[in-house]
């Protein structure tokens, strides 16, 4: 969440935030919820001040007793008030959006991005028509989505044969190029709870897109970043751990409660996917970079690959919901003949880090700045490497990279 203070000066801050677009209601909602909090602890604050001086040193009178006893009531009735109050704000204020960087260009949506890195190397080309990369893998019997729908319905598949042994394969070479880039590995579970959720952004506004499990707290997680980012939720941590790196595989799950006709086929846009993710705890002063290094790393992945990608930088008005500044790496789908977003690297600044109450020990116990991105979502690399590198008699050939991954 943003810094409640902020909303003492709420028009200074719809200025930066109304740069995503309308947030009006949500500040104004926040700023008013905040204000009643403050009133109420005045008031509360003022019935303590008028119990401590009705309090007397000797034994008080039997007109003093009742006084106090009064006054006990009201101080516990405007308790009450003031967490009811508290409540109310701090609820309001988990759907404020974080504050946009200045310095990412402002825009109305996915049109006003601005490339920040050109494509990384030629996109190739064919002497024939190329296919897209689900009509190439079901011909080869390396997914099954005909059976799987019979399990589950559409948006979910099924990898077969070498096509599993693929998807294993860049698991293990991800997780390998991120652990020898520094970062630590972690296996976490995929059930989160609520508290986490709100922690990295999810809850309360997506809950429409999250498979809850019913009577339970007890969700599926959409992204490792949730598990990764919460491991030190409510913690102190020493200065001197900082940076801490982690990455993660893990199954993903979402609902795409809003791509309703999009994707319908193929391997991007899916209820159930694989992704390995990179997250960073830092110092607030080096996050920039620590952005930076973390970009580098996923698109380190891409090289090794030999992909085309591009770099671009998100604008105010397409930027995720708690996100500061986010860069989405982009690849090459010659059957679409565009680039499709393959990961997003976002700075959240201190805003996921006062959610989870993640703090490091330094002058005043600062809030960490939190950096996650995909490194990579396996599914969206598979369709990449299936359409880029397919072969005019039908086969397909795998980036030598992975050879040693995919023998038995």
């Amino acid at each position: 969440m943003i810094d409640p203070k902020r909303l003492n000066h709420a028009e200074d801050l719809l200025d930066e935030l109304n740069r995503r677009g309308d947030c009006t209601a949500v500040v104004e909602k926040a700023h008013a919820a905040y204000h009643n909090w403050k009133s109420a602890l005045q008031a509360f604050e003022t019935l303590k001040a008028d119990q401590n001086a009705a309090t007397p040193k000797r034994k008080p009178t039997d007109v003093e007793k009742n006084r106090l006893a009064e006054l006990s009531d009201a101080v516990k009735t405007a308790k009450r008030f003031v967490d009811d109050a508290e409540q109310a704000y701090r609820t309001a204020l988990l759907y404020v959006p974080n504050i946009p960087d200045p310095k990412i260009p402002t825009g109305a949506d996915a049109s006003g991005n601005t490339v920040f890195r050109t494509p990384s190397r030629p996109v190739p080309e064919f002497a024939f028509e190329p296919q897209t990369h689900d009509s190439i893998l079901e011909r080869l019997n390396w997914i099954d989505t005909t059976r799987t729908a019979r399990i589950n319905g559409s948006r979910f598949v099924t990898y077969c044969g070498l096509g599993a042994r693929l998807k294993r394969a860049l698991i293990q070479f991800m997780l390998d190029h991120n652990t020898h880039a520094g970062y630590h590995e972690l296996s976490p579970p995929v059930l989160v709870n609520r508290t986490s959720l709100t922690g990295t952004g999810q809850l309360p506004k997506f809950d429409a897109d999250l498979f809850h499990c019913t009577d339970t707290d007890y969700w599926l997680s959409p992204t490792a970043e949730v598990q990764l980012t919460n491991y030190y939720q409510g913690e102190l941590i020493a200065e001197a751990s900082l940076p801490i790196k982690l990455t993660g595989y893990t199954p993903c799950f979402r609902k795409e409660a809003g791509s309703y006709g999009r994707d319908t086929k193929g391997l991007i846009r899916l209820h159930q996917f694989d992704k390995v993710e990179l997250v960073q705890l830092v110092k607030p002063e080096t996050s920039d970079a620590a952005l930076l290094e973390l970009l580098n790393t996923a698109c380190g992945i891409l090289d090794a690959l030999e992909l085309p990608y591009q770099v671009v930088t998100l604008c105010s008005g397409d930027l995720g919901f708690s996100a500061s500044k986010t860069y989405d790496i982009e690849v090459w789908l010659p059957a679409q003949n565009t680039y499709r977003e393959l990961s997003s690297c976002s700075l959240f600044t201190d805003f996921q880090a006062r959610r989870a109450n993640i703090r490091y020990r330094g002058d005043s116990n600062t809030f960490v700045h939190t950096i996650n991105g995909s490194g990579l979502a396996i599914d969206r690399t598979i369709a990449a490497i299936i359409e880029n590198y397919q072969l005019a008699d039908g086969s397909v050939s795998i980036p030598k990279c992975l050879d040693r991954y995919m023998s038995v």
